[in-house]
């Protein structure tokens, strides 16, 4: 199999703590090991890009202009990225990029010429995962507490957490359903032994 060329993150979720519809930068607030996470990617030379569906804007709930301002700030914070693709429509207008449609996905992929096959897109809800198989990348899923359970028991690929799902595309696609949770050997080296002396 190919190396990972690059990775697509959604945003709200995913890479930054959820808010629905935000306009405000100042909310913005990185999810635990997503820094960690960007920089084993980047050392790498594995590219990196944010895919965001914000049907707030087709809504009046806010503008292009404050979702820019909002990828921005997650850009300070986490960037640089190589790409960001934003929906702007609402799940009832029919676009081809909103995800779960394959067009956003695409589009990034164009945009920083990568092949679908060469790409792994992460995200928190089941139409992540189901954009990256049409557009034929490969998806992983990172539940939160808005992810439903049926989205996680048909995701091809499932971590814990967004490290997990990183450190799994270091060396190619994602291999098996669940990934390897490495939180307990993380937890372990940075506090020792466990009370009693079980490990």
């Amino acid at each position: 199999m190919s190396p990972v060329k690059a990775v697509l993150f959604d945003r709200d979720g995913t890479l930054v703590e959820d808010v629905p519809h935000n306009a405000d930068p100042d909310r913005v607030r990185p999810v635990e090991g997503a820094r960690e996470a960007l920089a084993l990617l980047r050392a790498r030379g594995i590219r990196t890009g944010v895919v965001t569906n914000q049907s707030g804007v087709a809504r009046g709930l806010l503008t292009e202009a404050d979702v820019r301002r909002v990828n921005h700030r997650v850009d300070e914070l986490l960037g640089p990225f190589d790409v960001f693709a934003m929906c702007p429509h609402g799940p009832d207008e029919g676009c081809h990029c909103r995800t779960p449609q394959p067009g956003m996905v695409l589009w990034a992929a164009g945009r920083i010429c990568t092949g679908p096959a060469d790409l792994v897109v992460i995200g928190d809800i089941g139409a992540d995962v189901e954009a990256a198989h049409r557009a034929g990348a490969h998806g992983i899923l990172v539940p939160t507490a808005r992810t439903r359970p049926d989205e996680t028991a048909s995701a091809d690929h499932v971590a814990p957490d967004l490290l997990t799902a990183v450190r799994a595309v270091l060396d190619g696609p994602p291999k098996g359903r669940v990934l390897a949770d490495e939180r307990p050997i993380r937890e372990a080296y940075a506090t020792g032994p466990a009370p009693g002396g079980v490990s």
